[in-house]
């Protein structure tokens, strides 16, 4: 398997990554520490969570795996802040005061003396990005977090954090996790070119955009009962609709014709983009990921490449994974 840097960090992670937003909602403890075993024996060296993941509980099972025999030197920890963890009015955003709190609070959570790779949710419609910066520096230079990074940003935040951290020498962001598969491939029109130029890594979140390019909706208005649309609705269901579902429809045909699954198409689409340093895959079973785990080794063939660009062509988009997103405006009808 061949590793890839992060950014300009130096970094070495898998062309896969695993993202926990499934652990405690609903995939129990035990399933989740297999999944978390399974995956780092497998080679997956970056783990991504959330403070805000089942109000802690994804950090709390990734500590509790620390401590049952998981090998911390192995992994590269990744966890966020921004959203609402509380009811006071400093529970949420990106300030000094937020981020150090939730910082240590993470820190705990996990068992760890450190965190790898600390980012930053989304991006502060009200605090300075110099607070947010000089913060984040500080942990560094706490030896709390060792590479910063941000998700969900618009390119021009992404590029403000480069240069702000430029002008005052302030920690510099090594990449941005954005949402991305092949029913929303709006960062291909400026937010990878920017990474590119300037060196940042991209780990993507959502790569089988929900299980849709799966085949697991048959249709916008019949979500299976255990699928994410239906148990947890709102954001989730907004991003299934007819024009998505028949695309994954077209994907899961052209798996099939080249011998693997929707899922393994999707995959490996987003893996293999220009640009691109790893996907988060989030499977709700051990299972689900030893099914994504050959991805690690295919390669995307021009001929797929081409079939996939005329389902949905480059930049382009049938469905919105931003609408988590408070910046981003632009709804599809």
């Amino acid at each position: 398997m061949e590793y890839r840097a992060l950014g300009r960090s130096g970094v070495k992670i898998a062309p896969l990554g695993l993202g926990t937003g499934n652990f405690a909602d609903p995939t129990s403890e035990a399933e989740s520490i297999g999944i978390l075993n399974r995956a780092v024996e497998a080679g997956i060296n970056l783990i991504d969570t959330a403070n805000s993941y089942t109000d802690g509980e994804s950090e709390r099972y990734i500590g509790r795996a620390f401590a049952k025999g998981l090998p911390r030197h192995e992994v590269i920890l990744a966890t966020k802040a921004f959203q609402r963890v509380g009811p006071g009015p400093n529970d949420e955003d990106l300030s000094r005061l937020h981020l150090i709190r939730a910082c240590e609070d993470s820190l705990r959570r996990l068992q760890t003396d450190y965190i790898d790779l600390y980012q930053v949710h989304r991006p502060s419609p009200t605090i300075p990005v110099d607070e947010t910066l000089g913060a984040l520096t500080d942990l560094v230079q706490q030896g709390k977090a060792r590479y910063i990074g941000s998700s969900t940003h618009p390119a021009w935040k992404v590029m403000e954090g480069i240069m702000v951290s430029e002008l005052k020498g302030y920690a510099r962001f090594v990449c941005e996790q954005p949402p991305y598969n092949l029913l929303d491939r709006r960062i291909e029109n400026e937010l990878i070119p920017m990474c590119q130029a300037y060196g940042l890594g991209i780990i993507t979140w959502s790569p089988l955009a929900q299980g849709v390019l799966a085949g697991r909706y048959p249709s916008a208005t019949d979500l299976p009962a255990d699928s994410r649309g239906a148990l947890r609705g709102g954001i989730y269901s907004e991003r299934i609709n007819q024009p998505g579902i028949a695309v994954g429809k077209e994907v899961v045909r052209l798996a099939q014709e080249h011998g693997m699954s929707g899922a393994q198409l999707a995959t490996l689409w987003v893996k293999d983009q220009p640009g691109i340093t790893a996907p988060l895959v989030g499977p709700r079973t051990v299972e689900q990921l030893e099914h994504l785990l050959p991805v690690l080794e295919m390669k995307l063939s021009d001929e797929l490449r081409s079939a996939c660009d005329e389902l949905v062509p480059p930049g382009g988009a049938v469905a919105s994974f931003f609408n988590t997103a408070a910046w981003m405006k632009q709804r599809l009808i």
